[in-house]
């Protein structure tokens, strides 16, 4: 590599950020942190009709939480404000409208590009037409055929509405080493005279992106495959303009495991709020995603950040689609949430206790959401969580003493005498424990201890059900352990008076 590369994201603030959206991101990120390069963010908001207001804030929120960090461009600031450094800005491409007035209309002088004053109404008949000869929809050049450059000037002068097409050429092709994809070849027949400036005098993504990765010195655009049949259109005015494109890599689609088809809103949540909110831990969803569409070509599944930036490189990454495959991510997401120390995992599931705890208290319940508390919890449910959110499933026995049929208490053909045995022989081994030595490892011993080695069942399902109202749930000594020997022993004592 000749030079240290400079790459940049674009987001464009028209809706939350998808989870693809964070890959290339995250790809751009990793590369230019392999290189010791430049990692630069352009807002590219030339679409005004589809703005969302918060959206360019979610987007910095995601890639913050996502540990992704920026070098250059668009920031938000501690107020949370947007604002910029740099020496290439705006990096706002609507503050940049100046600017590719300027270097369209250079086209237009050069004959690169032409005013077209075609009517809404006149396109869709175009487009019907060539629709019922079963042809490419595409521009006819009827404006460059019918106007002289003087004669649409005057037109303009005179204030008819117009865009800005770009001529492309008839004959011949144009050709590109893709970063992912290798060489690429297309025939200028078949591409259409595409607008460069639109009617609001706003700049298509088109025009935009390639003035502004030449005027900020963009060194590789890494992008998804649906950019890829543009990407003619981009090297022919990067040509026009007598400059040197970067280099393009296409990334493959990121599809939905059962469809095969490229993941959409239509698949459910599929931003990364969503994967944020329920409960996945930033350095899986970074980890996982890194996976999709890049091969390390190692046994190697499970990366650090660093681990990643190290290892990554663009000619490793695919061409097939990749799979999204939730499973994998849940797995994935339980290993890391497996390493967290209980004290840091207890804090990251708080959140998630929200709606349970303020419901418990509305019912009088009287057990405080400590931190010690909340960290037995933790500790118990780690084991089976695939993410944060699920602390907060089937748990609410933690906090109010259960409600259920007494017929569950029975372990299999259990008669009420045995039953009413069984839950009396826990009360004693409770009552006879002292607080201090009320330890999981103990209540595990003497409740073991206790039961028929050959039948097991007889004392701990009673027991289970008593605690916890559910026929599946932790064990009875962890549940013990977190609610402590006076919430035990009120709770026994309740499910024996269930018994007839």
């Amino acid at each position: 590599m000749n030079q240290k590369p400079r790459v940049r994201f674009a987001p464009s603030p028209t809706g939350y950020m998808h989870i693809g959206n964070l890959r290339t991101a995250l790809y751009v990120y990793l590369y230019a942190k392999k290189y010791d390069g430049t990692f630069y963010i352009r807002v590219e908001d030339t679409d005004q009709k589809r703005i969302v207001s918060d959206a360019l804030k979610k987007v910095f929120e995601s890639l913050e939480w996502a540990g992704i960090k920026h070098d250059e461009g668009v920031f938000l600031d501690e107020s949370g404000n947007i604002a910029e450094k740099g020496e290439y800005g705006p990096y706002i491409q609507s503050k940049r409208l100046e600017i590719y007035q300027k270097y369209v209309h250079q086209l237009v002088k050069e004959g690169k590009a032409y005013y077209c004053f075609c009517t809404p109404e006149r396109l869709d008949t175009l487009r019907s037409v060539q629709e019922k000869a079963k042809l490419a929809p595409a521009y006819d050049k009827l404006c460059l055929k019918t106007y002289s450059r003087e004669e649409a000037e005057k037109k303009v002068e005179a204030g008819e509405k117009y865009v800005i097409r770009f001529d492309v050429p008839e004959t011949g092709e144009t050709e590109f080493e893709d970063a992912v994809r290798g060489k690429m070849k297309f025939v200028n027949k078949n591409l259409d005279d595409f607008v460069l400036l639109k009617s609001d005098g706003y700049p298509t993504y088109h025009l935009a992106h390639v003035v502004d990765d030449h005027l900020m010195k963009t060194t590789l655009v890494i992008r998804g495959e649906e950019w890829l049949p543009s990407a003619p259109k981009h090297i022919l005015l990067f040509q026009a303009f007598g400059w040197e494109p970067p280099q393009y890599g296409h990334l493959s689609a990121i599809l939905n495991k059962d469809t095969k088809k490229k993941l959409s809103k239509r698949d459910g949540d599929v931003s990364v709020e969503d994967f944020k909110n329920k409960g996945y831990l930033p350095e899986a969803v970074v980890n996982f995603i890194s996976l999709l569409g890049w091969n390390p070509k190692t046994e190697q599944e499970i990366f650090s950040l660093d681990e990643l930036a190290q290892q990554f490189d663009v000619a490793k990454l695919n061409k097939a689609g990749a799979i999204f495959d939730l499973e994998k991510l849940d797995w994935m997401n339980g290993l890391y949430i497996r390493e967290k120390n209980i004290k840091d995992l207890a804090d990251l599931c708080r959140p998630y206790f929200g709606i349970a705890s303020s419901a418990i208290r509305r019912k009088g319940g009287n057990t405080e959401l400590t931190d010690k508390y909340l960290e037995k919890i933790v500790s118990v449910e780690r084991e089976r969580m695939k993410k944060l959110s699920d602390i907060a499933e089937n748990t609410e026995f933690y906090f109010d003493a259960p409600n259920y049929d007494g017929k569950i208490l029975k372990w299999k053909n259990m008669s009420d005498d045995d039953l009413k045995n069984s839950l009396n022989k826990s009360l004693d081994i409770f009552s006879r424990i002292e607080e201090k030595n009320w330890e999981l490892e103990n209540l595990k011993n003497r409740l073991m201890e206790a039961a028929d080695s050959k039948n097991r069942g007889e004392l701990l399902w009673p027991l289970r059900v008593a605690l916890t109202g559910k026929e599946k749930s932790p064990s009875p000594f962890e549940v013990t352990w977190v609610i402590g020997k006076t919430e035990s022993i009120k709770r026994i004592k309740k499910s024996i008076q269930k018994i007839k």
